[in-house]
């Protein structure tokens, strides 16, 4: 693992994938805002490395919120991007993250499923518990690792991957991530990301046909993550 510009960690690479450490605040994708996003940060990085010429290949698989950081894999190739989307869509991908929420959860373990409708005017989605017109089914399961001053730290694994899944399922429940303002949540992280971090992602490599699994920590520095090490299962 090694750190380029934007404190991105690169976890892996070869000629078809390339698979990072997002940090919270970076775009997956470019937005109105225009800002930079960690396509644009890769492209340069593998332009520069590599001595490439012309546009840089680097095809999306996948998507992370702004303001959550985690394991994300990029094709570098439009036969790994396709081969990875259609075992993304066949639900083969397995990820999970680490929540802290607000409040302390009186279940150690369970499932949450709601149905969910995406605002896309606001980027805003809400979480049903019963079948609506419009809703996509989310499931997720969750296990509680520790409580630590009215907060407690879960471990999450999704089942469907929904927009703002875990974000709008927890705030039904009462339970949002900390740092989450537009999901309810009553304390501020300076920086504005929330305390949401996928560690984990398995996938099968799109060309050599081997599983593939990467593990990565929060960034200890942010969004107390620290106070919490002793409960993180790496």
């Amino acid at each position: 693992m090694h750190k380029i510009n934007n404190n991105v960690s690169i976890l892996y690479e070869d000629n078809h994938i390339i698979v990072v450490n997002k940090p919270a605040g970076i775009l997956s994708q470019k937005d109105k805002t225009n800002d930079d996003s960690i396509i644009e940060i890769l492209k340069n990085y593998i332009k520069t490395k590599y001595n490439k010429p012309g546009n840089v290949f680097l095809g999306s698989v996948h998507r992370l919120d702004r303001p959550t950081s985690g394991v994300m894999v990029f094709a570098r190739t439009s036969k790994a991007l396709t081969r990875l989307t259609v075992s993304m869509k066949a639900k083969e991908f397995n990820k999970k993250y680490y929540a802290i929420i607000e409040g302390v959860m009186k279940k150690k373990s369970g499932k949450l499923q709601h149905f969910l409708v995406k605002d896309n005017k606001l980027n805003v989605v809400t979480a049903f518990k019963n079948k609506i017109n419009g809703g996509k089914k989310a499931e997720l399961e969750f296990y509680l690792l520790g409580v630590i001053d009215n907060l407690s730290l879960v471990d999450i694994r999704l089942i469907t991957g929904r927009s703002h899944q875990i974000r709008a399922q927890f705030s039904n429940e009462f339970y949002p991530v900390v740092g989450d303002f537009k999901y309810g949540s009553n304390l501020k992280i300076q920086d504005r990301s929330i305390c949401l971090h996928s560690y984990s992602l398995s996938f099968v490599h799109p060309v050599k046909k081997e599983l593939m699994n990467f593990i990565s920590p929060p960034d200890y520095n942010k969004c107390f993550w620290k106070k919490w090490a002793k409960y993180l299962r790496h």
